[in-house]
C-alpha cells in the first residue's frame, strides 16, 4: 500500500496546497474572467450553479432517505429554490425576454405550466389516496387496540379483516379509476364544500368541484409532451452570448420542472402514471446529478417488488409490506385464545403498522402543503412573466 506519510508527498502538492503554482495562477484567471463578465452573465451562471447544487444534495442522499416522502419534499424544496432565481432573472430581464426568439421560448415555457399544473393536481389526488389508504390501515391497527392487549380476540380479528377488506377495495378502486373517491382534480386547491362533499362520498364517489379530466388524460403523456418540446441551445458562431444564455436559462428552468414532476409522478399514484426514458443533457453542470438521480429511480422500478406497486414512494412500499404482514397473520389464526408466539407475533406487527400510519399521517400533511407551494409559484411566475411579455 503507498504511504500516506507527510513525507512521501512530492513538493508540487506542498505547491498546490500552499496556493502556488499552476492551480494558483487558475484561480488567478478564473477570478479574472469572471470579473470581466457581465452582471448578466454572473448572474445566469449563479442560477445554473444553484441548479446543480440543490440536485447534488439530492443525489448524495442516502438510500435509506431516496424516494421517501421527506426527500419527495426536499425534492419540491430544490424545485421551488431554483424557480425563485429563474422568475428573479425573468423579470431583471423582461427587455430581452419581450424580443424574439425569447420571446416565443418563454410563450412555449409558460404553455408547459398549464401541463405542469395539471400534473399538481393529478399528484394531490396521488396524495389523497395515500392518505385513505393510511387511514383504513389506523383502522387495521386500532382493531387490535384495546385496554386488554394481553388476551387479543376473535372480534378484534374480525374487526381487522373488515378494514383489510375494506382497503382491498378501495385500491381496486384507485386502480382502475373509475368511480374513485378521488376521481376529481381540483384545480384551485381550494377547500370543498364539507357537507356536499360528505354526501357525496356516503354515495360512493366525489365529484369534482372546479374541474375534472376525462378517463383519456394521462400524466406520462403531459411528462412526455413536456420533455419533447425541450431543446437546449449551445452558443455557436456569431449568436449574441447573453442570449443563448438567457436561452438555455429559460430551456434549463423547462427541464427542472420536467424532471421534478416526472419523479413525483413516478413516486405517487397518479392517472395513467408510467415511467418513460429521456435524455438528459451532459454539457449542463448539473446533468450529472439528474443523470443519476434518473438512473436510481429507473432502477428502482425494476425491482420485482415495486413492478406491480401504484407508486414507487417508499411510505406505500412499507405500507404493503404492513398489509401482507397483517393479513398473513390473521389468515394464520385459526384457534382462540392465541397462544403466547402468536399474540407476541401480532403486538409486533400492529406496532409496526402504526409507525407506518404514522408517518404518513404527518408526512402527507407536509408533503401536500409543498405540493399547493409549487402549484402557486408555477402560476405567479406564468402570471408575472406573461405580464411582462404583455407591458414591455
Amino acid at each position: 500500500m503507498p504511504s500516506t506519510s507527510s513525507s512521501s508527498m512530492s513538493f508540487g502538492g506542498f505547491r498546490s496546497i500552499l496556493g502556488f503554482g499552476n492551480d494558483h495562477n487558475q484561480v488567478h484567471m478564473e477570478e479574472v474572467n469572471n470579473d470581466s463578465k457581465s452582471p448578466l452573465d454572473r448572474e445566469l451562471e449563479r442560477f445554473q450553479e444553484q441548479v446543480f447544487t440543490q440536485f447534488h444534495a439530492l443525489s448524495s442522499s442516502s438510500p435509506d432517505e431516496f424516494l421517501s416522502i421527506f426527500w419527495i419534499s426536499k425534492l419540491l424544496d430544490a424545485f421551488i429554490v431554483c424557480q425563485e432565481d429563474f422568475k428573479v432573472i425573468l423579470l431583471n430581464n423582461s427587455e430581452n425576454f419581450s424580443k424574439p426568439p425569447l420571446d416565443k421560448l418563454l410563450t412555449e415555457f409558460f404553455d408547459r405550466s398549464i401541463k405542469a399544473l395539471d400534473i399538481c393536481n393529478a399528484v394531490r389526488d396521488g396524495i389523497e389516496k395515500v392518505r385513505l389508504w393510511g387511514k383504513h390501515l389506523a383502522i387495521v391497527s386500532s382493531a387490535f387496540d384495546s385496554k386488554q392487549r394481553n388476551m387479543i380476540g376473535e372480534g378484534q380479528f374480525r374487526r381487522a379483516r373488515k378494514s383489510l377488506t375494506d382497503l382491498a377495495i378501495v385500491m381496486l378502486d384507485d386502480h382502475k379509476e373509475s368511480g374513485s373517491v378521488f376521481s376529481h382534480r381540483n384545480r384551485s386547491f381550494g377547500r370543498p364544500n364539507k357537507g356536499k362533499d360528505l354526501n357525496q362520498r356516503k354515495h360512493g364517489h366525489s365529484r369534482s368541484l372546479s374541474w375534472s379530466v376525462p378517463n383519456s388524460w394521462s400524466a406520462t403523456k403531459q411528462l412526455q409532451s413536456m420533455s419533447n418540446s425541450l431543446t437546449p441551445f449551445p452558443p455557436r458562431g456569431n449568436e449574441n452570448g447573453g442570449n443563448s444564455s438567457l436561452q438555455n436559462c429559460v430551456f434549463t428552468m423547462g427541464f427542472v420542472l420536467m424532471f421534478v414532476l416526472w419523479t413525483v409522478v413516478a413516486a405517487i399514484p397518479c392517472q395513467d402514471r408510467g415511467l418513460f426514458n429521456f435524455s438528459i443533457p451532459r454539457q449542463f453542470s448539473w446533468g450529472t446529478p439528474l443523470f443519476f438521480l434518473q438512473a436510481q429511480i429507473l432502477d428502482e422500478s425494476k425491482k420485482r417488488e415495486r413492478k406491480n406497486s401504484p407508486g414507487l414512494l417508499t411510505e406505500i412500499q412499507q405500507m404493503e409490506k404492513s398489509i401482507n404482514l397483517i393479513s398473513d397473520l390473521i389468515d394464520s389464526v385459526h384457534q382462540f385464545p392465541l397462544t403466547e408466539e402468536q399474540q407476541k407475533e401480532v403486538k409486533d406487527g400492529v406496532e409496526e403498522l402504526s409507525l407506518v400510519c404514522s408517518l404518513c399521517k404527518n408526512g402527507l400533511d407536509t408533503l401536500d402543503c409543498k405540493l399547493r407551494e409549487v402549484f402557486r409559484k408555477i402560476m405567479y411566475c406564468r402570471t408575472e412573466g406573461l405580464g411582462t411579455l404583455t407591458t414591455t
